[in-house]
Order: C-alpha cells, then structure tokens, then sequence
C-alpha cells in the first residue's frame, strides 16, 4: 500500500464522521427523526441506500468465494435471496408496507395480526428474533471486515518496531481482530450521532464510490484476461447449467451441500420466490420503505433498489476470473477479493477502491445497527418499560441500544472462525 492509498482511505473516514455529527442536531428530535429520517427522505437516496446496504464487503468475500468453488453455477445460489424482487416492491408490497405508517418491521405486525394479545407477542417474538440475527450480522460484518483489512494494513510489521514483546504479541496474533474493532469503532461513532439521516447520505456518496470502484476493478480484471488464461477454467466453469449432482463435493468437508446441487437449485428458487412475495426483507431493507415520505415513493424505492446492484456482479466475476488463473497462493476462498486487489490494483486507483468497498462495509453495518436499535427501543424498551417516554428520552435509548448491539456482535464475531460458519 502506498502513502497516497492510506490518504484517500483517511480522508474518506473524516468525511463520514463529520456528517454524523452535522446530521447530530436533526436526528435528535424525535425518534421519527433517529430512526426514520423524519419520512422526509427523497426516495432515490432511500433507494441508494437501500441497495448498497446489500453490497457488503463481507457479502461480496463470500460471493466472490462462491464464483471461485462453482462458477458461474453460483447465480443459481443467488436466487435464494429473490432476484424478482423489484417487481414485487413496485408492484403492491413497498405500497402495503408504507401505508401501515409504523416505525419497525415487528411493529407491523399489528398490521398483519392486530392489537390484541396475539398481535402484541407476535411483535415481541419478532423484535427478539431480529436483535438476535442483526447481531450476527455484526458479527459476519466482524469477520469479513478483519480478514479484508489485515491484507493491507501491516499491523504485524509495525509490530515488530514496539518495545514491549506483549504488544508485539498481541498485535500479531490478533491483527484481524483489532483491525474490526478499529473500523468498527469509526463506523458506529457516525451511526449513533446522525441516525437515519447520516446513514442515508453517508450511503448516497458510498454508492458513488462503489460504483467507480467497480467499474475499474472490473475493467482492469476484464483487461487482464486473454484466451490462453481463459483456457485454464475448469471444466464446465462458464456454465449456468444444473446438474442433479457434482462428485467433486462428494464427502467434502468444507462445501458438502453442493453435492446434490439440482435439489439446491430447486430450493433456492423456490425460497427466493416466497421471500419477494414476502415483501422486503424484515431488517434494515424494511426500514427504508417506512421512511419514504408516501405510498408513491415507498414503490419507487423498490422498483429503483436493483439497478445500483449491478456493477458489484461485473466486479465479482472479474475478480474470480482473475483468481483462479493469475494468483495460485490463496488457500483461504475468502481471502480471494483482498489478495487479488492487492496483487492487480495500481497506486491511486487502490485507494479508490478500497475507499469504495470500505464504504460498502460501513453502509451494511451502519443499516444494520441503526435497524437494530428501532427493534430494541420501540418494540421491546418503550412497550414494556418506558411507555412515556419522551422524545429526548427515547434518542438516547437509541445511542445505547446502538451501542448494545454492537457490544454484542463483537463477541459472535470473535468466536467464530469464519464468515462461512456464521451462515452454516
């Protein structure tokens, strides 16, 4: 990494903090204001958000690692989590979610099951469920984040010019772990200050670096490739067919649910297809149609989430492209992304890129905590023990329930091994 790498990577990190404190004052007075953006948010920058929310840096590791274990059979995978759903969203579910005029995705479950006691565990059975797989998300985040960023930041070298051999110890041993905490850290300084609004408008410019970043992974994987390198696929690599079975996964031990990959297919397929009639996803995604500011909008943020997706994909299959015939080091599949961009980016646009996926870690994780404290404070912390409170009361609620979750995902984080064991 080059001086001017870090700069660009440095400067981006004032430029998100600083808005979370000028976004501080707005985000405080109400906990309409903290956790919906007071339904005053255009719905392209909702959409945006929205979108690259779901470009995570630790998502697209794991994609990525996909590609390089089945190819292109891999899309097959990615319906599971419903490729139609802009349809619906435009259709009649971002309108139906809108108009239910609540704050939390459990909260709408007076929508679908009304008032009374049923309707009220419904809620709180809902609202636990969420803290709990949000704070996995944290620590997925954790995981993915830790391994990206110990191939750039040499923290091990460093350590090698301390003067205390248990420092140089410690930081050697668990590089990963106190670079997550680092950038981690940063991140959730912003969310707690700003709310909603920070995390929007913080998303809006990571979806520009995003896409830049892509676009030049991208072009200078597509430029590396000729056809004698192409000739190195595996076998069957380029394929979108389905066979029933793959022998090759036969008795594996890290990837034994690809065996019957046919039987996958079908049910990836299927879920994908029940979760888009579903509606959007219950956590973060679903907050952003709760903060348009009509039924009109709230369809136009669906029908516009998809579109800002589509450079991560080009910049995937590139990436593979280029791992599976340029760079025969990497034993870790989920170290192929920060390895190859290590070995193929030139000084300058590195900088750029990893400004862009950092960003993508950052908008992920900030949706993700920011969601997380909704469900904490409005379904669990006001309902059962403040029913009061008051606007300033409850924003404060907001920063702890923040802070909580974080807490708590740093230590799944910490105790699993890998992105692959937290899904599994």
């Amino acid at each position: 990494m080059n001086p001017v790498d870090y700069g660009i990577i440095l400067l981006y990190f004032a430029v998100v903090i600083g808005l979370g404190f000028w976004y501080q004052k707005r985000a405080s007075k109400s906990l309409g204001a903290y956790f919906l953006g007071g339904k005053s948010i255009h719905w392209l920058a909702l959409a945006m958000s929205g979108s690259v929310s779901n470009f995570a840096i630790t998502g697209t590791m794991w994609i990525i690692s996909i590609l390089y274990v089945l190819g292109m059979k891999s899309m097959w995978h990615h319906w599971m989590w419903g490729f139609l759903m802009g349809a619906f969203f435009l259709g009649y579910m971002g309108k139906w979610v809108r108009r239910s005029n609540v704050m939390t995705a459990a909260e709408w479950m007076k929508t679908r099951f009304g008032s009374d006691s049923g309707g009220r565990l419904a809620r709180t059975a809902y609202a636990l469920m969420a803290v709990l797989t949000l704070a996995c998300f944290v620590g997925y985040a954790y995981q993915g984040i830790g391994k990206f960023a110990s191939v750039y930041v040499p923290l091990e070298s460093l350590a090698q010019h301390t003067s205390s051999p248990w420092l140089g110890h410690t930081v050697t041993e668990h590089e990963a772990d106190i670079l997550a905490v680092a950038i981690i850290g940063i991140t959730t300084l912003y969310v707690v200050l700003g709310g909603l609004y920070s995390v929007v408008v913080t998303d809006v410019i990571q979806t520009i670096i995003l896409a830049l970043g892509s676009i030049f992974i991208a072009c200078i994987a597509w430029s590396k490739l000729t056809p004698e390198l192409l000739a190195k696929l595996p076998e069957g690599w380029t394929s979108l067919s389905v066979p029933w079975r793959i022998e090759e996964f036969a008795g594996s031990q890290q990837n034994p649910q690809f065996e019957l990959f046919g039987a996958m297919v079908i049910i990836w397929v299927v879920k994908g297809l029940l979760l888009n009639a579903g509606g959007p996803a219950q956590m973060y995604d679903f907050q952003r149609f709760l903060a348009a500011r009509d039924s009109r909008d709230a369809a136009k943020v669906g029908a516009a989430w998809s579109a800002f997706l589509v450079v991560r994909w080009a910049m995937a299959v590139g990436i593979a492209l280029l791992a599976i015939t340029g760079v025969t080091s990497v034993t870790d599949a989920e170290k192929v992304m920060p390895e190859v961009l290590l070995k193929f980016m030139p000084t300058g646009i590195r900088g750029i890129v990893l400004a862009g996926l950092l960003a993508a870690f950052m908008s992920t994780f900030s949706s993700t905590v920011n969601s997380g404290a909704s469900f904490i404070v409005r379904d669990i912390w006001q309902p059962y023990f403040r029913p009061r409170a008051g606007d300033a009361q409850s924003v404060r609620a907001g920063y702890w329930a923040t802070l909580l979750l974080v807490a708590i995902g740093l230590v799944i984080g910490a105790l699993v091994d890998s992105i692959t064991q937290i899904w599994n």
